[in-house]
């Protein structure tokens, strides 16, 4: 088990960039698959970006991508997600997670451990 903490959301404009970091504690973080889920109220949990536990392999939803990129470092026990070109519609709650296992899944039930959110909020 690892316990998760995200802290870089705040309100932007569209256009900007935001830096989203997760802390973990716990001794398996190196070992496991690391994703990033976001939220808005009335809707399900939406899967954004998924990194696997050595960091070489990276999946993304098709409407971040080329605009986000996950990154790890398992020395520090850190995942990032770094947010460029936001839009309106990117606005959530962005949750860290991590899977049981070493390899990604874009299924949120699949990821056992979740830190608290952190609110991302983009002004048109």
């Amino acid at each position: 088990q690892v316990q998760l903490s995200e802290s870089g959301g705040g309100l932007v404009q569209a256009g900007d960039s935001l830096r989203l970091s997760c802390a973990a504690s716990g001794r398996t973080f190196s070992s496991r698959a690391m994703g990033w889920f976001r939220q808005v109220p009335g809707k399900e949990r939406q899967f954004v970006a998924a990194i696997n536990y050595k960091g070489g392999t990276k999946h993304y939803i098709d409407s971040v991508t080329g605009r986000f990129t996950i990154s790890r470092d398992n020395d520090k026990n850190t995942v990032n997600l770094q947010m460029n070109n936001l839009k309106p519609e990117d606005t959530g709650v962005y949750f860290c997670a991590a899977r049981g296992e070493s390899f990604i899944s874009i299924n949120p039930d699949e990821f056992t451990d979740w830190g608290q959110g952190t609110q991302v909020t983009v002004s048109s």
